[in-house]
């Protein structure tokens, strides 16, 4: 388990494939490998790897498979990248995010940054079947990061978060651009709600529903904004 507060900024220094298998060499900050051993879990930009070999005080090596590589942004990472990186939360450790399994859901894309003064404003396009589980003032975790979802816009598919100068010292976000993708980890509980309102009601309401999204657009409730169309 991890707790979505980014702990080091590390680099990409080999990345290789053979058999099937992407190996990557990142080197951390002083003191971020301290304790580390062979299996240990480490997120990087919130994907879970397991670490398999541990070549310096600093240098450690992680392999990635297939199936990590086809829905995360590990895929597009090479020799040079700067990823985000946490080591597993211990037992009795203070969840300073929200609890989160290093599990990707999808990708998003950045669709827009606004800088005003020491604010921080970064929006992410994403696709319909995952934005019903994105709520204003609700948790996400981008690139390993708990952030708070500030506005949503589930017509148009982006929601935005805002960065603390801390959160953008101690992460990679300020070196994204527009058009750059970033891995996303729903907030394991909003989808566990969602989901079984959606999967009661269709199982209640049957072909019913169609009747109630008429009459619901009649009166501007978005069914599907509170999880609830097919």
């Amino acid at each position: 388990m991890f707790t979505g507060i980014i702990q080091a900024v590390a680099n990409i220094e080999v990345c290789r494939d053979h058999q099937g298998i992407r190996t990557f060499d990142i080197r951390f900050p002083d003191g971020f490998c301290e304790g580390l051993a062979v299996g240990a879990s480490v997120a990087i930009d919130g994907v879970c790897l397991t670490v398999t070999e541990q070549l310096e005080q600093t240098l450690v090596r992680f392999d990635v498979m297939v199936q990590s590589l086809a829905i995360t942004t590990l895929n597009s990472i090479k020799a040079g990248d700067t990823v985000n990186a946490e080591r597993a939360a211990k037992d009795g450790a203070e969840i300073g995010g929200h609890p989160l399994s290093g599990h990707v859901d999808c990708r998003a894309t950045l669709s827009d940054v606004l800088v005003q003064e020491e604010n921080y404003r970064l929006r992410f396009s994403v696709q319909p079947e995952w934005m019903r589980y994105v709520f204003s003032k609700g948790y996400i975790a981008i690139n390993g990061a708990s952030l708070t979802i500030a506005e949503v816009n589930k017509d148009q598919g982006w929601f935005d978060v805002w960065l603390i100068p801390e959160t953008r010292r101690m992460t990679t976000f300020e070196r994204k651009s527009e058009g750059d993708q970033v891995n996303i980890e729903i907030e394991r509980q909003t989808q566990v709600m969602v989901d079984t309102v959606r999967e009661t009601l269709n199982e209640q309401l049957g072909p019913l529903l169609p009747v109630l999204e008429s009459l619901a657009k009649e009166q501007g409730i978005d069914l599907d904004a509170i999880g609830i169309s097919k």
